[in-house]
């Protein structure tokens, strides 16, 4: 059996919004955009080159999902987007307005920043010792 996490969705304010940050400040590929329903789309975006895995950006339709819109994971770092090239991208993302809530450092595993999207996810900023 072969078996793959495919998509993880991210509850977010508003479709249009959340592509302009996606695709304009942190350089992602829009995936697909498709209109589900007058009010539901299927937004995917992915960082450039990504085979694999794509956010799924889902408009928060209830008082409960629009709740979490900026704190899925209680405070938590959430995601993780790792580079091969740490210096690069940090002063790309730095130029493009993204806030960084802990500046970089050298850890055992690589070097790492802590940054925020647009509604408060934070993210790491990865370049693992040995990235595959």
């Amino acid at each position: 059996m072969n078996q793959r996490i495919a998509h993880l969705t991210l509850v977010v304010n508003d479709y249009d919004e959340a592509i302009d940050f996606y695709t304009h400040k942190l350089n992602f590929d829009l995936i697909e955009d498709t209109a589900l329903s007058e009010t539901k789309r299927w937004v995917l975006v992915a960082p450039k080159g990504t085979a694999g895995c794509c956010l799924l950006l889902a408009k928060a339709d209830s008082e409960e999902q629009k709740s979490r819109v900026g704190n899925q994971t209680g405070g938590r770092v959430f995601l993780f987007l790792y580079t091969d090239n740490f210096w690069h991208d940090y002063t790309a993302m730095q130029q493009a307005g993204i806030n960084f809530l802990r500046p970089p450092v050298e850890q055992p595993y690589g070097t790492v920043a802590v940054f925020e999207d647009l509604y408060g996810n934070q993210w790491d900023l990865l370049e693992p010792k040995n990235i595959d």
